[in-house]
């Protein structure tokens, strides 16, 4: 499908080479006549952004020029716009590590500057719209969601239409690579919108993406209309590099369709294009289509002959999983034949490179982790220091309110203002401490949870090793630690959205899937009233996941299924956890037979924490739990949380 550069070089702006070079040409002539270092620093930026995205290293040589000279004047916003080009160039050449810390200085200097001014704004919202592309390239989805959502916001009140169109691909192109097509079609949408009345020619990648959502969900008519849209932008543009991404959409959809001829077809297009154009990772692409082709159809020669072009390309990129599938296929070819010692020899290479990327992406994963931390303490600093600016600009302004009225009141009057203002502070300084000790018993139980939690997973995890395998095991402990990492997180919040508890749930349900032999199969589904910014207490919804498949699902042995709803009801945010597992009644009858009762403190911990929830927010909290029964029998068990509508901090 279609490859991230397309959305990348989306966000940057696209353009050819001459065109970039006669308009550095045309700011390198104003540059040298001009003395006044404020506009220096301007078309030393300006200079710097015309390099982009073919010149990393001009970009990177006067966005340095611009950060220095703004430095030396103070030009707060020449030193954020410098920051901004430095880090595009460190993403032209994929160093995300120093591009996030960048990106994140030139955030922190917009965010302190006078927000009515629209060229803070703007450098603003390039900085979040950047920090959304570095953490989608990290596949952390949600804080890339977070990023676009905030940039997007500020264009949309500056009315810049033409951001807006890309951010809306770019949350479009998000959603798709999770496979959220529907979402992803309503942001495509927007950009389809948009584009249209300009005919941006970027409207091309753009009917190509609405087409590859609609071949994600099957409906392929549409697809192939969206393909037909493309193909006439795309060729009236002669973007080659667009034209083979599509023609090798086109391959697979007429691939579906059971159109062998159209297929290969399109697939030699794509050949041509990207053999034009000098594209060896979209040719790869196309050649191992052809390969995995012509292994359906049983014509082994033609499948090793393009499978082995498509090794050669992807040795040259340097791009391993191409070379592990390759090496699986031509194991498969080899097996067909007969050949078994052929067979074994690509094996083995398939493993060999799987285990290397799978060390890669878990060095890959300690680095992000890594980044993502100092992103967050950086950002948490950033925060308070803007917190004590306000309090003191506050204090400030108080100050000088009361000089005046002291300068005016008689003394009497003065004395009894003096006497209520005391008392005023005296209240909120209860309040607030009042406040604070709510906030801090809920931490307290929050933490009570963690070690609950933690005990059971290293529980399953000493299980599972026993009776499973070493390489199971290894996928366990990976999911095992992307959990605690999520765990960690969580601890540090008194509310997390409704998407990273549906992340967490994911993940805990995969681990007790492996664990339990796929014994059971679970959803999880959100209603649309749910906003991205209604959040709930962590960790409050797994320990009834966790009863429901020991309790439930594991004594049944088989066929267990889970639900997981999130809705809003009345007010409320309602959960509900349902299992069709052996009921309440017959797992307390197996709990009273049981040699060893072990007694779970999950739930009064949790009922707990929704008593200081209601007593906080003044509002109603509780549990449901039911056994499901029809015409006698039993059908399963029913938990309903229903918990206070609230709001993450924005």
């Amino acid at each position: 499908m279609m490859r991230t550069y397309l959305w990348i070089l989306l966000f940057f702006g696209l353009g050819s080479a001459f065109a970039q070079n006669r308009a550095a040409d045309s700011i390198q002539k104003i540059l040298k006549s001009e003395h006044n270092e404020v506009n220096r620093v301007h078309l030393l930026n300006a200079l710097s952004d015309a390099y982009k995205p073919s010149m990393p290293e001009k970009m990177r040589q006067f966005g340095q020029q611009a950060l220095e000279l703004s430095q030396k004047i103070d030009d707060r916003k020449g030193q954020g716009d410098a920051y901004i080009n430095l880090g595009n160039s460190f993403v032209l050449q994929s160093d995300y590590r120093k591009a996030l810390a960048l990106f994140q200085k030139a955030k922190e200097i917009f965010e302190t500057e006078n927000q009515s001014d629209p060229e803070v704004k703007i450098g603003l919202a390039k900085s979040l719209g950047s920090l959304g592309i570095i953490f989608s390239e990290q596949s952390n989805y949600t804080k890339a969601l977070e990023f676009y959502l905030k940039s997007v916001t500020i264009y949309e009140a500056i009315g810049d239409q033409d951001r807006c169109a890309k951010l809306f691909n770019n949350i479009g192109v998000l959603y798709q690579s999770q496979k959220s097509y529907y979402k992803a079609l309503s942001y495509f949408a927007k950009t389809e919108k948009i584009l249209k009345k300009k005919q941006d020619p970027i409207l091309g990648v753009t009917y190509t993406n609405i087409g590859n959502s609609y071949m994600g969900i099957g409906q392929l008519e549409k697809a192939q209309g969206y393909y037909t849209k493309a193909k006439a932008i795309l060729e009236k543009n002669e973007d080659k590099r667009g034209l083979g991404e599509l023609y090798n959409n086109l391959g697979l959809l007429h691939q579906k369709l059971h159109n062998d001829t159209a297929a290969l077809q399109a697939w030699r297009d794509a050949e041509q294009e990207f053999t034009t154009f000098g594209e060896t990772f979209g040719l790869s692409d196309t050649y191992y289509y052809l390969a995995e082709y012509w292994k359906t159809k049983g014509n082994t020669a033609n499948s090793r002959s393009f499978a082995q072009k498509t090794m050669s390309l992807a040795k040259t990129n340097q791009v391993l999983e191409q070379q592990m599938l390759v090496e699986k296929l031509l194991s498969e070819l080899a097996e067909k034949e007969g050949n078994v010692d052929e067979s074994y020899r690509h094996y083995k290479a398939y493993t060999q490179l799987k285990d290397s990327i799978q060390n890669e992406a878990s060095i890959r994963r300690g680095v992000e982790a890594e980044l993502n931390f100092e992103f967050d303490k950086r950002n948490l600093l950033q925060k308070e220091a803007l917190l004590k600016k306000d309090l003191l600009l506050q204090e400030s302004a108080k100050r000088n309110r009361l000089q005046l009225i002291y300068s005016v009141l008689i003394a009497v009057l003065l004395f009894g203002l003096g006497f209520l203002w005391y008392n005023r502070l005296q209240i909120k300084k209860t309040l607030t401490l009042q406040k604070e000790l709510a906030e801090y018993e809920q931490k307290a139980l929050h933490l009570q949870m963690n070690p609950h939690f933690v005990f059971n997973c290293l529980g399953s995890i000493s299980s599972f090793i026993v009776n499973n395998g070493k390489e199971s095991a290894v996928k366990y402990l990976a999911k095992f630690s992307k959990l605690m990492r999520l765990t960690l997180e969580f601890s540090k919040e008194s509310l997390i959205s409704i998407d990273k508890e549906i992340d967490a749930l994911q993940n805990y349900l995969e681990l007790e899937q492996l664990r339990f032999n796929a014994v059971f199969t679970f959803t999880i589904e959100k209603s649309e009233e749910i906003e991205d910014n209604m959040g709930l207490p962590p960790l409050l919804i797994q320990p009834f996941v966790e009863n429901a498949i020991l309790h439930g699902i594991v004594p049944k042995k088989h066929s267990g299924v889970i639900s997981i709803q999130f809705d809003v009801v009345d007010d409320q945010l309602k959960c509900y956890v349902t299992d069709n597992g052996i009921g309440i009644t017959a797992s307390q009858k197996i709990k009273e037979k049981s040699v060893s009762v072990h007694k779970s403190m999950a739930i009064e911990i949790i009922r707990m924490r929704l008593e200081k929830i209601a007593s906080t927010t003044g509002k109603s909290a509780g549990i449901a739990i039911n056994e499901l029964t029809q015409n006698g029998e039993v059908l399963g068990t029913e938990v309903v949380l229903s918990i206070p509508l609230q709001f993450l901090e924005q």
